[in-house]
Formats: C-alpha cells, structure tokens, sequence
C-alpha cells in the first residue's frame, strides 16, 4: 500500500501540472445550445485593438475572437507590445501554446476521457488571448473576467479543458470571457539574473506575460463591450496561485478589482536563493559559461528543458537535505524584489481592497481515483497509510475526521484533501485580518457520477459548473439535472461576484462574508449550505503536517 501512496503522490504532482485548462470549440460537437447560424463575416466581427483591426466570428449570439497576440517576447526577455498590422487579422482560432513536457494524464484512459484535453500546437511565441463577448457596443461596458489557467506554473493553456470554454458564461451573464496563454516552466522562470542585467527578470518573465495581458484587457477591452474598471481575475489550481501572486505584483495594482483562487491559495514560492541555483545548474549541464550565456537562446526547447528539469530535481535534493519540503518546486515566479517584492503572504497591504473568493474542492488530488485498491480499502489498511503521515498521532487524526464527516468511509480519510484546504483557510484568515473588503470562502462537495463515481469531488471538478459547461464538460459531470442545477447557482454567484464584488444570489443561502472567528463556508452540493467552522479542528490538526514548505 506504501508503495500505492507514492504513485498517488507522484501522479497528483504530475497531474496538477497538466490537468487544468480550455478545449478547442468545434461546431457541432456540443448539444449545450440550440443549433444557429454561424456567422464569420468580416464586416460583422470586426473589432478595434491598439495593434490593428480582428476578426472573429458569431455563435449564437456570442462575439468570439481567438489567439489575438497581447504582447511578443524573445526568449527569457520581458514581453513588449506587438507590432501594429495593416488590415485585419482573422482571429478565429487559437494561438500556439507555450512549449510543455508531455501530459502525463494521456497514459491513463479514464482521466484521458475525462478530462477531454486539447493540447493544441506549440509555439514560443504563444502571448495570445481568447475574448467571448455579446457585442462590441463600447456604453454596454460589461464586467470583465479573465480566467488564468492550471497546470502550475509549468503546462496548461487557455484552451485546454472543455470547461475553459466562455461561450455559455458570457451569454448567462452579459460579461466580457478572457483566457490567455503565457510562458511557462523554463521559459518563464528560468533564473538567469546572476549572468547580469539583461538577465535582471528572467526568472518572472511568465509573471510579466499575466501583467502584459492585464495591460492589453485595460488598453482594448472596451472595444469588445468590456469595463477595463470592473476586471475580476479567476483561476485554478496553478490559475489560483497566479491570481495569488498577482495580488502581490506591483505592477499588476489597478489591473483588476476583484480577485478568485480556486484549489490555488500560493502563500509562499520561490526565492531568489533557490531560483538562482536553479538556473546556474541549467547552464551548467547545458555546458555553458557566462561569457556565452546569449548562446542559451538557441538552445532548442526539448534540450533546454531536460536540462532545467534535472537542475530542478539536483536543486530540489539540496534543498530538502536543509529541512526544506515543498509541493511545487523551480518553475514559479521567484520573489526579485522588483516585479515580486516579497512573498504573498507578506505583501496583504498591496491587495488589501480587492474583495475575494477563495475556495476547494471536497476531494482535489483524490487516491481513491488514481488507485483503485484503495476504493475498498478496509479501515485497517487506511490506518497503516495514514501512519506515514501522521506517525503516533494517527488515531487522533481518526478520531477527528470522524468528528468532522460523521458516517465516513475508510477511504473518505484518504480522499478528503489535506492539501489545499489549509492554505485556503491560512489566505482566507489573513485576508479578513487585513480589515479590507471582504472575503467568502467555499467548499466544492459535488461528486461525479462519471466513471461509475470515481472522480468524487477531484481537483479541476467545479471549473464546468464555473463556466456553466456541463454538456461541455460531460465526459466529467455526466451532464445530468443535477449537475446542470448546480452550475446554474455557481455560475450566477461567479458572475455576481464580477459584477459587484458580493456573490450572492437568488437560489443560494445567504453568503456571510469570512472571518477567523465565523468560519463561513458555502458548501456547493445538489443542496448548498453555508456552514460555520465545520473542518475546523481537523484542518487546525492537519496544518500541524505540513505538505509545503514555502
């Protein structure tokens, strides 16, 4: 069983890498809308950006505009602005994706058919946005949200999942749908900062591309119907830390005004001292030297990141010797102070007046999905796993779940997440601390009936309900009532929320603002709750167990 746990651990690693981002739209392939015309006349998507004129085209109302460049970039350099074009660009399809290793969810049919990734084509010039809109009318002067994709901070892209889709959301709700696609693993974070100032910010260029994208929604959204003053940035997973780091980005300060992190709470990343090691080792196996560091420009991809991924695994061993273990290790924004001052944890003041929404889901990186020996896993066995985590304090962790989920199962104390939770509630406390605008909390309980129910609650489960893409996204919910009649509430409250800051809304309990001290969290099941402190205990037990170390 010991053996089962580190392939869990392994997988879940590989999978929160991989898993979380937006499928290519293919006419006729979803039954979520009724069947219209589409329409892809020039003269009638034309749209106005500061670098020239687009094109898209017109699905069921929706205004649908695909891979529009935000910025260019050479490789390890801070993005720029585009050059301006003549004529009009058609935007109609997506843009490349930033160069990433192979999906390790592909070796597995049923997550593969779950999860239903469109990879799409690399490219490194990849600095795209997709725009779903009503209409381009600049008085409409709709809420804005830009979505920021999974995968940490090392794969993914804008259009990876069939839930990232913003065709339904922007419809529901009359808001302005951005996702986007920016650098990512060593061609975001490399640390090159030691071979001299032009090198200053390469290890937060990715970070820069979500500040550049920022840049281009406030600068042109309103020639799509957007309010570049009403822009709610939301993500999942390594979206979720983006958004987290974001808020402590300096130059990201005015670019939005409210701010979602979904399974993603980032408190702590990277720091500089690492970071640099990183990128010294990289060179090193790459057999360069400081007087010809240019040279790593033309490195070709694939070598460039087999060097940087085994500079990461060498740094990482060093590092854990010192006592220092952590989950997400090398590829994130690494704190300079310049584009990242100091860590989010510390930075609360910068954000302090955007109201928030924080929240996970029941089950994130849940076992009992990955390996099936522990579907029927008697409380005995349970117990011996849990024993590598919590030694001779296991049976007070038993006897504290059981508390807590009174009627669980066995494996419920392997599945039920100990990973995002308490980062959640450690943003949420020091969020409310900073006596700003407010925060809301949520809890996603809702299990899949896909695959004979072997998904539960798992990590990226509520991106569809978000979206309002349960036909989208059946492969994952089912595409049943019940799902469709939850995604009605938690799109709402989404889009609520972007539009004033408060997420409540007809069909919902009212939704109490969180504190330390009330612990409200909205529960989103087939009957949603909102509840006071009802982890508490347990999550307090559990931070004692760290799984991060920054």
């Amino acid at each position: 069983m010991k053996k089962h746990l580190v392939t869990v651990g392994l997988f879940a690693v590989l999978l929160m890498n991989n898993a979380c981002s937006n499928s290519q739209e293919k006419v006729g392939r979803y039954e979520n809308t009724s069947p219209t015309e589409l329409i892809s006349s020039e003269a009638s998507t034309v749209a106005e950006t500061e670098a020239g004129k687009v094109s898209g085209y017109i699905d069921n109302g929706v205004y649908i505009y695909k891979g529009i460049p935000y910025a260019t970039a050479e490789r390890f350099m801070p993005p720029v602005p585009v050059e301006k074009w003549e004529g009009v660009r058609s935007s109609r399809a997506y843009g490349p994706t930033c160069p990433q290793a192979e999906r390790a969810g592909w070796r597995s049919d049923e997550i593969a058919f779950a999860f239903d990734w469109d990879d799409g084509y690399p490219g490194e010039d990849c600095l795209r946005v997709n725009i779903w809109t009503k209409g381009l009318d600049k008085q409409q002067k709709r809420p804005v949200m830009v979505w920021l994709h999974g995968g940490g901070y090392s794969a993914g892209s804008g259009q990876e999942l069939p839930g990232y889709d913003g065709a339904n959301l922007a419809r529901k709700g009359d808001v302005v749908v951005v996702t986007l696609n920016h650098r990512l693993n060593v061609l975001g974070f490399l640390d090159l900062s030691a071979y001299g100032e032009k090198y200053a910010q390469s290890g937060n260029v990715g970070l820069l591309d979500l500040v550049a994208a920022l840049k281009w929604v406030h600068a042109n959204i309103a020639n799509f119907g957007g309010d570049p003053n009403n822009v709610t940035i939301f993500g999942q997973s390594g979206g979720g830390g983006k958004v987290s780091t974001l808020l402590a980005t300096p130059a990201a300060k005015g670019l939005f005004q409210k701010a979602i992190v979904q399974s993603g709470s980032m408190l702590r990343t990277m720091e500089s001292s690492y970071s640099r090691r990183i990128g010294a080792a990289t060179v090193e196996i790459l057999g360069l030297k400081s007087h010809n560091i240019d040279q790593i420009k033309e490195v070709p991809y694939k070598e460039l990141l087999a060097a940087g991924e085994k500079a990461v695994a060498q740094v990482k061993k060093e590092v854990e010797k010192d006592g220092v273990h952590t989950f997400i290790f090398g590829w994130a924004p690494t704190v300079d102070g310049v584009v990242l001052p100091a860590q989010p944890e510390a930075s609360i003041e910068l954000s302090k007046d955007i109201p928030m929404m924080i929240g996970t889901t029941l089950h994130e990186f849940c076992p009992s999905t990955y390996v099936p020996a522990f579907r029927n896993a008697t409380m005995e066995q349970v117990k011996k796993i849990l024993q590598d985590t919590f030694g001779k304090r296991t049976d007070e962790f038993i006897d504290l779940f059981k508390k807590t989920y009174p009627g669980c199962q066995p494996k419920d104390l392997l599945d039920v997440d100990r990973i995002f939770r308490p980062n959640a509630i450690e943003q949420g406390n020091w969020k409310s601390a900073a006596q700003g605008a407010p925060v809301y909390m949520y809890q996603f309980a809702w299990e899949s009936p896909a695959l004979d129910g072997i998904l539960r609650s798992t990590h990226c489960m509520e991106i569809p309900f978000v979206f309002d893409n349960i036909a989208r996204s059946a492969a994952m919910t089912g595409g049943g009532k019940e799902a469709q009649a939850l995604a009605d509430k938690m799109s709402s409250a989404w889009i609520q929320f972007a539009r004033t800051g408060n997420p409540n809304v007809a069909g919902l309990p009212e939704w109490t603002p969180y504190t330390k001290e009330n612990g409200a969290l909205m529960i989103f099941n087939n009957t949603c709750e909102l509840k006071s402190n009802p982890d508490t205990q347990l999550m307090q037990f559990v931070a004692e167990f760290p799984v991060r170390g920054f």
